[in-house]
């Protein structure tokens, strides 16, 4: 055998790939499932898994590098999906996930994914932003997203939103709809069909300081945390499952405008970190709440 049959290939001839796998939890699946990769030449850059006490439900999260295609490791994969009944996804490493944006009248949760994916920061791509006022047209114009405006106020309006949300996930191959403070509360027809899929920003106050200004409310009861909580819709209003929360302390001296532009820094760097996560394929549901791999 020849040195140059034993150099290493170039990196510009392999792929790294992220494989994700749930099952039923048991003996030999990481050793099946890595013996699967070595029979493509895959090398193992990262790995991740969590066994469920809760669910009995095992988690893995591999990337891998290899010359191989991804029919090639699917190919591989197969005796081990059959044997041990798995669940599993195989994509590209940094591949940006197709995002559909909701909004209404708020900006900054818009404007900071819009900005995160212009600087290359975040694994997205937005052929739309879908919104039932025209407040934010200007900012998508800004960074050349196109931009539609359907109000959902009227009979039939709604449910004439949720349609055009239909026809924009089919039409633009969408992966994940973010929720970037929409602030309307989705069908339970349309949840089910975004589940798992669909993700949404609110502030800490909930359930307490509900409707309008929960930000004066809170600055009336003295509250000492600001936080915001990015969840997966579901049809119970507000209590899917949690992917990323964040908080930060204040006191008796901050004014309602304060702790309003507190929590909207915290519902953006915890829609910023869920949405991440989701497109890198470090979210994996175990019922009601989440695996996250870090």
């Amino acid at each position: 055998m020849s040195s140059l049959d034993l150099a290493p290939q170039s990196a510009a001839s392999q792929t790294e790939y992220v494989l994700t796998v749930v099952c039923a939890d048991g003996p030999g699946i990481v050793h099946a499932v890595t013996g699967a990769i070595v029979e493509v030449g895959g090398n193992i850059t990262e790995s991740r898994q969590f066994e469920s006490g809760a669910t009995h439900r095992f988690y893995l999260r591999l990337q891998v590098v290899t010359s191989a295609s991804a029919e090639e490791l699917e190919a591989a994969l197969a005796p081990v999906v059959r044997r041990f009944a798995l669940e599993h996804r195989i994509d590209v490493v940094g591949r940006p996930v197709r995002t559909l944006v909701l909004g209404s009248t708020a900006k900054h949760c818009v404007n900071d994914l819009l900005f995160q994916v212009d600087g290359k920061n975040l694994p997205i791509e937005i052929p739309l932003i879908l919104a039932n006022h025209p407040v934010l047209a200007p900012l998508a114009e800004f960074y050349g997203v196109p931009f539609e405006h359907l109000p959902t106020k009227g009979e039939g309006a709604k449910a004439a939103f949720e349609d055009r949300v239909r026809e924009a996930v089919a039409e633009h191959d969408i992966e994940l709809v973010v929720l970037a403070r929409y602030m309307q509360i989705l069908s339970p027809a349309l949840c089910a069909e975004l589940a798992g899929r669909c993700i949404n920003i609110h502030h800490s106050f909930l359930p307490g300081f509900k409707g309008a200004n929960p930000y004066r409310q809170a600055h009336a009861r003295g509250v000492k945390q600001i936080g915001a909580t990015a969840h997966f819709v579901t049809s119970d209003l507000d209590e899917g499952p949690i992917i990323e929360q964040d908080v930060t302390r204040v006191d008796h001296t901050r004014s309602p405008q304060e702790l309003m532009t507190i929590g909207q820094d915290a519902e953006v760097r915890t829609l910023r970190q869920a949405v991440a996560w989701f497109a890198q394929s470090r979210v994996l549901l175990d019922g009601t709440r989440t695996v996250i791999f870090r």
